[in-house]
């Protein structure tokens, strides 16, 4: 299978007129190899370029992981002495013939740290965003990425639905997250989460991208809970609003609504529809019953080894959806200083349609 993305990347640097890209630690360089290298103060970096061997950049520590490849490597290991380093880089760079060539790397991984060594070894090189070359490589997921995903929703339901029955009135947010975090590693997930979750109620629920606080849950707040669990290194992102007791109506409104929006969007997904008509969907829902100015983002991002990857589903995104594309559908109305409201599920694309990969209820349930 990897040695499949390999060839799949290497025909993708032939029509991208980069000479080869460098890839440190993270979901890039484990999708194409299968072996996890740590971010770490001793950079590790993998040089692929067009119809040669990979060339592979690590601390003498790391050897034992080049066994693991599942193609053959060169290797370049260096020493505890920070002067021999840029030798290592030097001679990399020397097996590929890259120094004045195009090197492409990605801005959002790519470290100074490696950055800087990598340049020490092909100063006269050229080094530009190979974001959109290296993206393409995993839009589209396979029926073993999917299942391993859909195990990722699996254990994170299980995880909220054995939390739910704890919450309590008075409990801090805090309280309740740790709870949650504790039974996503119960229930089988990954120990390194997409994200920490997110516990928001009251006026702390109106903020997207809140964190856990101090502040206890109080009856009539409305409680969101944004929440993902990883498997084998592919994640889910979920996010469920409840009620803490009794809420007043304009909460069973809006949630009504994002209810409403949430369907709409999931229904709008199938091949060959734009990003922004998902979005579009969604957001027309929220827009009709007149909150629109509260719904603040996107109708939804990718997922797979990240939490947030491409497609995007917002309102400029022409790219068409295509089979094996997977990404979030999760509207939201926030009312600043009171409360607010997110339903999110995970989505792929199907040859005839769309399948939601989460199915826990998505009704309002009264919680504490």
């Amino acid at each position: 299978m990897t040695s499949t993305r390999l060839e799949k990347l290497n025909a993708s640097l032939l029509n991208s007129g980069l000479s080869a890209v460098a890839l440190n630690p993270g979901p890039t360089l484990k999708y194409l190899t299968g072996v996890d290298f740590h971010l770490m103060e001793r950079p590790v970096v993998l040089l692929v370029a067009p119809n040669q061997d990979p060339v592979l950049v690590l601390p003498e520590l790391e050897l034992p992981k080049v066994d693991l490849f599942p193609y053959k490597i060169q290797a370049f290991a260096y020493g505890e002495n920070l002067s021999a380093w840029g030798n290592a880089f030097r001679q990399a760079a020397q097996a590929l013939g890259l120094d004045g060539k195009r090197i492409g790397v990605e801005p959002r991984q790519m470290r100074l740290l490696e950055f800087s060594h990598v340049k020490m070894g092909a100063p006269e090189a050229d080094y530009p965003d190979a974001s959109d070359v290296l993206a393409g490589l995993r839009l589209r997921k396979d029926k073993a990425e999917i299942d391993a995903m859909r195990q990722a929703v699996k254990i994170a339901q299980n995880a909220l639905a054995a939390t739910l029955p704890l919450i309590k009135i008075g409990m801090v947010e805090k309280e309740l997250a740790s709870e949650l975090v504790m039974q996503l590693l119960k229930h089988g997930s990954d120990p390194e989460f997409p994200f920490a979750p997110i516990v928001s109620a009251g006026p702390n629920s109106a903020n997207p991208h809140a964190s856990p606080s101090e502040r206890k849950l109080q009856a009539g707040d409305l409680l969101v809970v944004d929440w993902g669990a990883a498997y084998h290194g592919y994640i889910s992102d979920l996010t469920r609003t409840f009620a803490v007791g009794e809420v007043d109506d304009e909460c069973k409104k809006i949630h009504q609504i994002v209810q409403d929006a949430n369907a709409a969007g999931r229904a709008a997904g199938k091949p060959g529809v734009p990003c922004a008509d998902v979005d579009k969907a969604a957001r027309d829902v929220i827009e009709s019953a007149g909150y629109g100015k509260y719904f603040t983002h996107r109708t939804g991002h990718g997922i797979g080894m990240e939490g947030h990857e491409d497609p995007y589903m917002r309102g400029d995104n022409q790219q068409l959806l295509e089979t094996g594309m997977a990404y979030t559908v999760e509207p939201g109305i926030y009312l600043t200083n009171r409360n607010g409201v997110r339903i999110e599920d995970n989505i792929v694309i199907t040859e005839n349609g769309a399948e939601s990969l989460s199915d826990m209820p998505r009704e309002i349930r009264v919680v504490g």
